[in-house]
């Protein structure tokens, strides 16, 4: 390493690297959390290409990409990825940002190897080029879950209110799409213009039921392919099911609220091993080289992180909750 900085021109290669990989991280990280819309914008992401003159296809084509998984679905911890993607409500191509986060990784590493140890750097370009952004996606896609969550009964209850004045269903779905916000509005959207260009009713709130992935659309979807099956007051029908997705909301943040106390000391505790260990590298970088080639060192590290770990996952079970 320091034969290879020694070269009159690697600071310059290196200064590139660096912002070249600090430009795509905070791209990456404004795309990921720039808002959708504004009051200066439409009310969801399908009426706004509506707006800029988008046809029912290209809509299509670009909210509900076809779903190409891959080999990126046979990787551990990323396999999910296409899937959480499509969930957060992104739409661009999972082995492009694969790629990205971990050539930013690499050069947040190659530039952290300067200052600390060879592996710490490679821990923190991993955890910042690659986990950070993971992490933020998993984030993005919970929130975007939570929102859809929330507003579903009042699509419920504006459906029912069109079903009861005389609207026939397709109607009452593109009134959802166009009145709600997103993320409701645009997935409605997307109903209304697969049955406008010809899919089965039952067939579209099943695509979106696997889309979204939650009970709550999941009722949904089995409650009007039952209606459409054996007919029945389909106003009445949507009125229990937001009740009940009503209720399930209530109780859920019910116990949220009893167990903030020890999803917070989860935390807390899981952090504690990590923030030692960093700190302690930091402040005192040679605090572990000095014991690098006891044959007891590797076992030992091993055993902790192995421990660690466990820690984690056994708190983050003991304080979560399915509702």
């Amino acid at each position: 390493m320091k034969q290879l900085m020694s070269h009159p021109y690697a600071l310059y290669f290196v200064y590139t690297f660096l912002a070249v990989g600090v430009f795509f991280l905070l791209s990456g990280v404004w795309q990921l959390l720039r808002r959708s819309e504004n009051k200066h914008e439409a009310r969801n992401r399908r009426m706004k290409m509506i707006a800029g003159g988008a046809t029912a296809a290209e809509i299509l084509a670009v909210l509900k990409p076809v779903e190409r998984g891959g080999w990126i679905t046979r990787l551990p911890f990323v396999g999910d990825l296409p899937k959480a993607m499509r969930q957060a409500g992104m739409t661009s191509s999972p082995t492009l940002l694969i790629l990205i986060c971990l050539s930013i990784s690499a050069v947040i590493s190659a530039m952290a190897a300067m200052k600390v140890t060879l592996w710490m750097a490679i821990a923190i370009g991993v955890t910042v080029g690659f986990l950070l952004p993971i992490g933020i996606i998993r984030h993005r896609r919970a929130a975007r879950i939570e929102a859809i969550t929330k507003l579903l009964p009042e699509a419920l209850d504006l459906m029912s209110r069109g079903l009861r004045v005389g609207h026939p269903l397709n109607t009452s779905i593109a009134s959802v799409a166009e009145q709600m916000p997103d993320p409701i509005g645009s997935e409605f959207g997307l109903i209304a213009d697969q049955v406008s260009f010809g899919d089965d009713l039952v067939d579209a709130f099943a695509e979106f039921a696997d889309r979204i992935d939650i009970e709550d659309v999941h009722y949904l979807s089995a409650s009007l392919g039952i209606q459409h099956g054996t007919g029945g007051d389909l106003a009445r029908v949507l009125d229990v099911l937001s009740k009940v997705v009503k209720n399930r909301i209530a109780m859920r943040r019910r116990i949220q609220a009893i167990s903030a106390e020890g999803r917070l000391s989860s935390y807390f505790l899981s952090a504690i091993p990590v923030f030692i260990f960093v700190s302690t590298s930091i402040s005192n970088p040679r605090y572990y080289q000095d014991v690098y080639d006891d044959p007891l060192f590797i076992p030992m590290a091993i055993a902790v992180v192995t421990f660690t770990v466990l820690n984690a996952v056994i708190l983050a079970k003991l304080v979560r909750f399915r509702i």
